[in-house]
């Protein structure tokens, strides 16, 4: 961890930075699973909307 003193003498902490990277595309199986996850949670929300509707 880094550490500095500015001239009034309060202390400075510096967090260390993470190594960077490229991120990589995801694969067409992953981007169909996300598709899936999105499709159910759509309907998921859809039904709880409809259902506070119902009960209202």
């Amino acid at each position: 961890m880094t550490t500095t003193k500015d001239e009034n003498g309060i202390i400075n902490n510096f967090a260390k930075e993470p190594k960077v990277y490229v991120a990589e595309n995801p694969t067409p199986k992953e981007q169909r699973r996300y598709a899936i996850t999105g499709a159910i949670s759509g309907l998921l929300i859809a039904g709880f909307i409809a259902a506070s509707f119902a009960i209202s």
